[in-house]
């Protein structure tokens, strides 16, 4: 057998150590996941029902697209936007029966699990969102997040929508009592119903693909919303006034069906935990910035009036819920109310 020249001139031991490195070279390759078969991807449904423009809608588009890329396409992440998979009524148990594996709800919605999310939803908890972030980062969050562990879900960041703000078909909301006598949408949570009955309101729960229709069809008289959520659903056509409140905040817990994250292998479950990381921070600035800008094309409209409470307006909202602040803690686990700073208020 001839020997090629070039091999001549290595020594034995150098041709040995060459052959050596390639074959550990090879080992090292990646594989093109973007060639397997789909039943050898790890395939991610990702369940969310508001719309794909929305700071939650976009920061599922681009964790799906970081997961796809920093996994070689190993995991594919398929986002369903629009409750075209689930509504909000559905996909906590989706998720708990296997049949999607992420979902995004928010706070209010797991109350029914687990009754301290739902703190979040008290009127005027803190004054900015960098007090919720701090709030939901810190003690009170990683409490939250070990009773949701309890329930058996995987908790893996919290996300956010920035303030919510009200509508209404009849008339301006300047004063809470300016809400007596309307039917409201509500999320579940024990919170938000006692808020709007303090306002003589008639709070009725309603999925959210739901409200727009409700609203058109004068079923619904008002509904409270952050401004992304009121300008991609057009709720602001279908209604008369706009209250630039900042008196609510909407948060979002992502979670993951526990048996299939203890299934995924080691290296895609860190992959997975520090991009959800990136992605929240990410989103979270989204959001806030999103929320101004779609302000000024609800305005640019003239097609709804819009007020923005005054310092003065806002302080007598807050004494105004203040009580329903000190009945609701009485509820929730004490360490908790703890680290949100509420148990001395």
């Amino acid at each position: 057998m001839q020997v090629p020249l070039a091999c001549k001139r290595f020594p034995k031991s150098a041709l040995l150590l060459l052959i050596a490195l390639l074959l550990a070279a090879c080992d090292r390759t990646a594989i093109d996941y973007e060639q397997v078969s789909e039943a050898e991807k790890l395939i991610i449904r990702f369940s969310h029902v508001v719309g794909e423009d929305t700071p939650k809608g976009q920061a599922a588009r681009r964790f799906a697209a970081l997961m796809k890329e920093r996994t070689n396409g190993r995991v594919e992440v398929q986002v369903f936007a629009n409750g075209s998979l689930y509504s909000d009524y559905e996909e906590l148990k989706a998720l708990q029966e296997g049949y999607i594996q992420m979902i995004a709800p928010s706070l209010s919605k797991l109350s029914g699990i687990v009754p301290e999310a739902e703190a979040f939803d008290l009127p005027f908890l803190y004054p900015a969102l960098t007090d919720y972030h701090r709030a939901l980062d810190g003690a009170a969050g990683q409490r939250l997040q070990r009773m949701m562990e309890e329930k058996g879900l995987v908790p893996l960041a919290f996300w956010d929508n920035a303030f919510k703000q009200l509508t209404s078909s009849s008339r301006a909301i300047r004063e809470p009592t300016d809400m007596q006598g309307m039917r409201v949408r509500i999320m579940p949570s024990a919170v938000l119903n006692g808020q709007f009955a303090m306002m003589g309101a008639k709070p009725l729960e309603m999925s959210f693909n739901d409200v727009y229709l409700a609203l058109e069809k004068g079923q619904l008289d008002a509904q409270e919303n952050t401004l992304s959520n009121i300008y991609t659903k057009r709720f602001y056509r279908v209604q008369r006034h706009l209250t630039i409140s900042d008196h609510g905040y909407l948060g979002y817990l992502v979670l993951m069906n526990q048996s299939f994250w203890e299934r995924l292998p080691d290296d895609i479950r860190r992959t997975l935990v520090e991009t959800i990381r990136e992605v929240t921070l990410w989103e979270r600035q989204l959001a806030a910035r999103l929320n101004q800008e779609q302000l000024a094309y609800i305005a640019a409209c003239e097609c709804i009036a819009i007020h923005k409470l005054s310092a003065e307006e806002k302080r007598r909202w807050r004494e105004f819920f203040a009580p329903l602040k000190e009945s609701e803690r009485t509820r929730w686990d004490p360490v908790f109310v703890k680290a949100l700073g509420l148990s001395g208020s």
